[in-house]
C-alpha cells in the first residue's frame, strides 16, 4: 500500500508474526514495515502518529503519540526513513491506517495520509478462529 501527498510517499508492509502470536489465546501478531520516502525539495520532520486500527469484531482502536519508535525523525529531500513496529490483536484479522503530523523547516506543519493495510493471519488459523465462533 502506498500513498503520495505533500511529495511524501508512505509505503506499508505487514508480515504476521506466528512465534510471538497465540491464537488459542486470542493473541495475534503483526510486525509492519512503514517506508516514508521524501520526494520534496524541503527537509521534513515527522512530529506525530495517529493510528486507527480495527479488528475483524469491528472494534475501533486508535493511537496517538509523538514520533515513531521512539524517534521525531527529520528526512532530507531524496532521502527515506524506515522503521518497524509491531501491532497485536485479538482477532486474526484487521486493518491499521492513519497518518503522520510532519513540519518542514518554516515550521508549516501538515499531515500525510498512511494507507490502510490489511493485518491477516494464515488462512488456516483465521477458518479454525471462524470456526471456534460458531
Amino acid at each position: 500500500m502506498k500513498n503520495k501527498s505533500h511529495s511524501i510517499v508512505v509505503s506499508a508492509q505487514p508480515s504476521y508474526v506466528p512465534e510471538q502470536s497465540n491464537p488459542a489465546n486470542e493473541k495475534f501478531v503483526w510486525s509492519y514495515e512503514i517506508t516514508i520516502i521524501n520526494e520534496s525539495e524541503d527537509i521534513v520532520q515527522l512530529l506525530n502518529r495517529f493510528w486507527r486500527i480495527t479488528d475483524m469484531t469491528g472494534k475501533i482502536e486508535d493511537i496517538h503519540g509523538a514520533g515513531v519508535v521512539g524517534l521525531q525523525p527529520l528526512i532530507k529531500p531524496g532521502k527515506q526513513f524506515v522503521y518497524t513496529s509491531y501491532c497485536q490483536l485479538v482477532t486474526p484479522q484487521g486493518t491499521m491506517e492513519g497518518y503522520y503530523e510532519m513540519q518542514n523547516l518554516d515550521e508549516m506543519h501538515f499531515n500525510i495520509e498512511i494507507p490502510k493495510f490489511i493485518l491477516s493471519a494464515p488462512s488456516s488459523i483465521t477458518q479454525a478462529y471462524r470456526s471456534r465462533l460458531h
